[in-house]
C-alpha cells in the first residue's frame, strides 16, 4: 500500500482514540471548554448514560460566527498561538482537536452566540471530508454543545462501552472534580431527564463547606484539616483528613488539582501518603482535596492525550514542597473548622525533618500573600477570563517566570542543598556494630527493615541510570530499580483485590498458531482473561483484543508467541507462573531513570507490594556503609 494522507474523517477517528475514551471523556473535555470561555453556569443534560446523548449549555463568551467552522477544525484554538504559550499554559485545554475528535465519531451539534451578535448560528460537520455547515439559530449568549450517538460509526469502540449507570457512575465523578475545581461556577447534572446534582456557586467571601460536603461527605469535613502553604511560587492549599480517623470510604477521597487543573499524580500522591505515613494503618490510604499552584512556566500538561498528567521540572522540589506542607498540618493537630479564614500570624511552627536537614520550606514565604479563600475562586490560571480574549500573550500575563522568587534561583540556593547533604552523612560517634558482611544472611531475604514498615524512604538521586539512592531514618540505601518494577508489573497482573484493567488495542495483534499452541491457549484462556487479556482464536489464528497495562507497550508480536511457548512446556499452569514469567521477560520502561520516574515506581510499589518494604527480597536493596570512606578521610 503506498504512503497516503488520511482523509480528514479518519485522521480524527484515529485521534479520538486518545481523546474520547467513553462518555466521560467527552463531558470532561465540553465542561473544560466552557470554563476556558468564561462560564458561570453549566448544564449537563445526559441520556442513556451518555450513549444517547450529551448536552453541554453555558452562559460563556461564545463563538463568533466567522470562527465557528474553525471550532469544528483540527489544530483550531483561540488559547495558545506561540512555542511560548504552549510553554505556560493557563487554560485547561489548547490543543484545538477535542471537538474535531468528537465530531467525527458521533453526530455533534454547536450552537453559538456572542454578545456582540444579534442571532446565534449553528454549525455542525459530517462526511468524508467533515465539511461544516452553518446555519441561524436561536440560542442566548453562551455555547451549547450537542453530542448524539457516540461511537455510533465505530461500532468496535461502542462495543467496549458499560453499562448505563457505569458510565453515568463515570460522568459524575468527572462533575464531581470539576465542581471542586471551581466553586464559583454553578453546575447542574441531569440524566434522563431527571436532576441529579446541582452545584451552586459560592460567592467571593461564602463558606465552602456546603459544596465541600455535597461532594465529600459531612464524614471528611469532620475529619478535614485545613493546609495553606507557600513558598516562593508554590502554593498549597485545601484540606487532609486526620489520618487517624481516615476509614476506607474516606480513603476514597482523593482529589488533586494544579493550578485548576484535575490530576492523578503518583508523584504527589507520594508526598501526601510519605507525611502520613506515620499515622496510617498497613492498608489505609490517605484522603485529601488539595490545590497546588506553580509557576506556569515550571510545570508540562502537554504530556498525556487525556491531559491527566503534568510533568514538574523541579519534580523533587514539588515533592518536597507538598510533603512538608501536609506533614505541617499534622504537626500541628489543629482540626480547622470550615470555611477556611485568612490567617493573621502562621498556623503553625513546624519541626524540621531529623534525617533531611536544614529544610527550605519549613515557614510559608509572606511575600506573596492572598486570603486562603482565593485558591478555589477565579483566577487567571483557572480560566476566569473568556480564552477568546487572552490570544497569544495569555501565557505571559500570568506567569511570573521563576526569577529570584524560584528557590533553585537564588545564589545561596546550592550551598544550602551543599549543607543538607553533609548533614545527611554525618554520623555520631557511637560503638561500631559488627560487619554486616561478617554477619550471615539468608540467601534470597534481607533483614525487615527498621522504623516504619510503609515505605522505603526519600528518593535521593540516581546512580548509573538504573539505580536509587534512598534516605530512611539517618540510613542510605541502593534499590535496584528495574527488579522494582518487574515486582511491581508482576503484583499489576496478578488478579487481587484491584483486578488488572484491560487496555484495549487500537490495533488488535493478530498471528498463526499451531494446534497444540491454540489447545495450550485455551487451557490458559481462564487465567490470561483474570490478568485482563482479552484473546480471540479460530482454527489457525489468534487475536489479541485487550492486555493488561503492563503489556501495553511492549512488542506483543514477540512476547505472546514466546509465552505460548513456554506454556506449551508446563505441565501445570496457573497465573502466578504466568505473571512470574511475563514480569521477567517484560522489557523495563526506562533506559535511564529520573527521581520523578522512581518516586511515582515505588510509590505503587509500596501500595502494591507491601511485603517487600517489611522484607525486601535479594538484588532489591543494600544498605550503603559510608564509614570505610569517612575513616579514610579523617585526619589525625
Amino acid at each position: 500500500m503506498p504512503i497516503q494522507v488520511l482523509p480528514p474523517q479518519l485522521a480524527n477517528q484515529i485521534a479520538a482514540g486518545e481523546v474520547v475514551e467513553r462518555p466521560a471523556s467527552v463531558v470532561k473535555e465540553l465542561v473544560e471548554n466552557s470554563l476556558d470561555a468564561g462560564a458561570t453556569r453549566i448544564d449537563i443534560d445526559i441520556e442513556r448514560g451518555g450513549a444517547k446523548l450529551i448536552r453541554i449549555r453555558d452562559n460563556g463568551c461564545g463563538i463568533g460566527k466567522a470562527e465557528l467552522a474553525l471550532a469544528l477544525a483540527r489544530h483550531a484554538t483561540s488559547k495558545i498561538a506561540t512555542l511560548d504559550d504552549l510553554e505556560a499554559i493557563i487554560s485547561l485545554g489548547f490543543r484545538g482537536e477535542a471537538l474535531a475528535s468528537i465530531s467525527s465519531v458521533s453526530r455533534l451539534t454547536l450552537t453559538s452566540r456572542t454578545a456582540d451578535q444579534q442571532e446565534a448560528w449553528q454549525a455542525y460537520a459530517e462526511g468524508r471530508d467533515m465539511e461544516v455547515t452553518v446555519k441561524p439559530a436561536a440560542h442566548p449568549v453562551g455555547t451549547t454543545l450537542e453530542v448524539l450517538d457516540l461511537f455510533y460509526n465505530t461500532p468496535a469502540r461502542r462495543k467496549f462501552m458499560r453499562t448505563e449507570k457505569t458510565e453515568f457512575g463515570h460522568i459524575d465523578e468527572v462533575v464531581r472534580r470539576i465542581a471542586l475545581a471551581r466553586f464559583d461556577v454553578t453546575i447542574n447534572l441531569n440524566h434522563n431527564g431527571k436532576m441529579v446534582r446541582q452545584y451552586r456557586a459560592v460567592q467571593p467571601n461564602a463558606p465552602r463547606e456546603r459544596r465541600l460536603g455535597a461532594i465529600c461527605g459531612t464524614a471528611f469535613l469532620e475529619q478535614a484539616l485545613a493546609i495553606d502553604w507557600q513558598h516562593g511560587d508554590l502554593a498549597l492549599r485545601g484540606w487532609v483528613a486526620e489520618p487517624k480517623g481516615t476509614t476506607a470510604a474516606l480513603a476514597e477521597i482523593q482529589y488533586c488539582y494544579v493550578n485548576g487543573r484535575m490530576m492523578r499524580d503518583r508523584l504527589i500522591n507520594h508526598a501526601i501518603r510519605q507525611a502520613c505515613e506515620d499515622k496510617l494503618g498497613a492498608n489505609q490510604q490517605p484522603a485529601y482535596v488539595l490545590y497546588l499552584e506553580i509557576d506556569p512556566h515550571q510545570v508540562d500538561v502537554n504530556v498525556h492525550p487525556a491531559k491527566h498528567e503534568v510533568r514538574f521540572h523541579q519534580s523533587r522540589l514539588v515533592h518536597d514542597f507538598i510533603y512538608q506542607g501536609v506533614l505541617s498540618a499534622l504537626q500541628a493537630q489543629q482540626s480547622s473548622s470550615l470555611p477556611l479564614e485568612t490567617p493573621q500570624t502562621p498556623r503553625w511552627q513546624p519541626e524540621n525533618r531529623i534525617a533531611a536537614g536544614k529544610n527550605h520550606f519549613a515557614e510559608p514565604a509572606a511575600a506573596k500573600e492572598r486570603p486562603v479563600s482565593d485558591y478555589s475562586s477565579p483566577s487567571a490560571t483557572s480560566g476566569s477570563t473568556p480564552a477568546r480574549s487572552s490570544g497569544g500573550s495569555g501565557g505571559g500575563a500570568v506567569a511570573k517566570g521563576g526569577g529570584a522568587s524560584w528557590p533553585h534561583a537564588t545564589p545561596g540556593y546550592q550551598k544550602q542543598q551543599g549543607e543538607v547533604y553533609r548533614q545527611l552523612l554525618e554520623t555520631p560517634q557511637a560503638p561500631r556494630t559488627p560487619s554486616v558482611a561478617k554477619t550471615p544472611a539468608p540467601a534470597m531475604t534481607q533483614p525487615a527493615l527498621e522504623g516504619h514498615a510503609q515505605s522505603f524512604g526519600r528518593v535521593l538521586t540516581i546512580v548509573h541510570n538504573n539505580l536509587a539512592l534512598l534516605e530512611r531514618e539517618g540510613r542510605l540505601m541502593l534499590l535496584a530499580l528495574e527488579v522494582a518494577e518487574r515486582w511491581l508489573k508482576q503484583a499489576q497482573l496478578l488478579p487481587g483485590e484491584e483486578k488488572p484493567c484491560a487496555q484495549p488495542l487500537l490495533i488488535p495483534v493478530r498471528f498463526k498458531v499451531s494446534p497444540k499452541e491454540r489447545e495450550t491457549l485455551v487451557s490458559a484462556k481462564p487465567f490470561l482473561a483474570g490478568m485482563g487479556m482479552e484473546l480471540v482464536s479460530d482454527a489457525q489464528y489468534v487475536t489479541i483484543r485487550a492486555v493488561p497495562l503492563p503489556l501495553r507497550q511492549q512488542n506483543l508480536q514477540i512476547l505472546i508467541p514466546e509465552l505460548i511457548g513456554y506454556l506449551a512446556q508446563q505441565s501445570q499452569i496457573d497465573a502466578a507462573a504466568i505473571a512470574l514469567w511475563l514480569a521477567r521477560h517484560l522489557a523495563s520502561e526506562h533506559e535511564q531513570w529520573s527521581v520523578a520516574q522512581a518516586i511515582a515506581l515505588l510509590a505503587d510499589v509500596e501500595r502494591l507490594c507491601p511485603q517487600l518494604v517489611k522484607s525486601p527480597p535479594g538484588g532489591l536493596l543494600q544498605p550503603v556503609d559510608l564509614q570505610p570512606a569517612m575513616n579514610a578521610l579523617k585526619h589525625d
